[in-house]
């Protein structure tokens, strides 16, 4: 098999990974319940069609650099040189989960870190693109130029020479990732007014925390959860009380 004869689906997949969350989302929480999210939007200013539009360019060009990626990294593991398995049997049902788990840790970090040193004035034209959508769509979840998209890539075959992962496993923890990042970029909050204070689920991202960052440009660099950006000073100081403001408004 030529070693590109993969390469349509792998597009296919991955544009499919994106389009049917990021489609569902702004379905659901810009058109058709609009109205009823309208006392949880966490921004007043809605982006413009052209806005949109340009977030979905950007998307469909990750699309295609997660795709080369991802064919390199299907190409690796079946040399040998990333930690890809096909039989559950080999580690069992447990770890098949713990290393979901392992999966997510190691890229929270590994966002985290990436994501603040795009921000180093000497790096921040690599992030820029991302950056337009000040107040983001559901459609922003993929929009990055072409270097952040390889960087954010990048992550999988970094995962597999630590991790042996089964070829399910790789795919739940990328519907995971895209699942998580369509919601931080929702423009809505969705979690209760609790959340954000509570030492059970503090830890956590939110909609508020990840939209902060966008509207601001500083602090709040953390993917999924808020720790590194809690332990190394970085979380943003209004967040909590953003939060706050935006859970317990009254219904309009």
């Amino acid at each position: 098999m030529d070693a590109l004869d993969r390469l349509p689906t792998i597009f296919a997949v991955n544009s499919l990974r994106y389009v049917i969350p990021a489609s569902i989302a702004f379905a659901v929480f810009w058109l058709w319940k609009w109205d009823a999210f309208a006392h949880r939007r966490i921004q007043k200013r809605r982006p413009s069609n052209k806005a949109l539009r340009r977030e979905i360019r950007y998307s469909i060009s990750t699309a295609i650099i997660f795709s080369a990626v991802g064919l390199a990294t299907f190409h690796l593991g079946r040399a040998g040189y990333l930690r890809v398995y096909d039989d559950v049997g080999t580690y069992g049902w447990l770890y098949f989960a713990a290393s979901i788990v392992l999966a997510i840790l190691i890229h929270d970090a590994y966002f985290y870190w990436t994501h603040r040193a795009m921000h180093h004035p000497r790096m921040f034209r690599f992030h820029r693109a991302h950056h337009l959508s000040t107040s983001p769509s559901p459609w922003a979840a993929y929009a990055f130029g072409p270097l952040e998209a390889l960087i954010s890539a990048l992550v999988i075959p970094v995962i597999l020479l630590v991790v042996p992962m089964h070829d399910g496993a790789v795919f739940a923890f990328l519907v995971y990732m895209i699942l998580m990042n369509v919601v931080g970029h929702l423009g809505i909050e969705l979690y209760p007014r609790w959340f954000a204070s509570s030492r059970w689920t503090s830890w956590y991202s939110t909609s508020t925390h990840h939209n902060l960052h966008h509207r601001d440009f500083e602090g709040n660099y953390g993917l999924y959860f808020t720790w590194w950006d809690r332990l190394l000073g970085t979380q943003h100081a209004e967040y909590r009380q953003t939060f706050t403001t935006v859970t317990t408004r009254a219904m309009l």
